[in-house]
């Protein structure tokens, strides 16, 4: 039997999905992925000037492609994707923790700026590092709600006729019983 077949009169209904914390943290998730993505798109359009090549930019763009694309999936309940936002969390806040530094030691006389001021490259770069260890968390949170998970219920939440289960036949309790036992 398909994975994805149900018995004449069933629905596949996903309990998880219908959580008030689920819905919540899958809005979270995507939110701070957008937050990220726009936050990468900010810094290097602004400091595309002093990056240290255009391949370093067209990544980073890339990258907040990534992000925004993953935000769409987590709406769309996909969870596969929230183990590999967090680990491009992780690589992510490692980089920002390295070039921070960097703009703040730009913000010099004599040396031309870019487009947006140093000072708040910097203090940008800085805010995507706690923006990371939220995604990390919240991802990592979602993930653990198990949204994939599905059951079969009647349509319209109400038993077939002679399928209810607290009337099952004695030999049925039976044989459930033996199946339950431990070898």
């Amino acid at each position: 039997m398909e994975a994805t077949s149900v018995r004449p009169g069933y629905e596949l209904w996903r309990p998880n999905r219908e959580k008030s914390e689920t819905k919540t943290t899958r809005f979270i998730v995507s939110f701070v992925l957008l937050v990220s993505a726009g936050l990468l798109v900010i810094i290097t359009l602004g400091g595309w000037t002093r990056l240290e090549g255009a391949s370093v930019g067209i990544a980073t763009l890339i990258w907040a492609g990534l992000y925004v694309l993953f935000a769409v999936l987590v709406t769309r309940w996909n969870r596969g994707v929230l183990p590999v936002a967090s680990a491009l969390a992780i690589i992510l806040a490692i980089f920002a923790t390295v070039a921070a530094p960097a703009w703040f030691a730009r913000s010099k006389e004599g040396l031309s700026p870019p487009a947006l001021p140093d000072d708040l490259l910097g203090l940008l770069t800085i805010l995507v590092i706690p923006v990371q260890l939220l995604l990390i968390t919240v991802a990592m949170v979602g993930f653990n709600q198990e949204w994939h998970v599905e059951e079969e219920r009647p349509v319209g939440g109400v038993p077939l006729p002679g399928e209810d289960t607290d009337e099952a036949e004695p030999e049925d309790q039976q044989r459930y019983a033996d199946e339950e036992e431990p070898r």
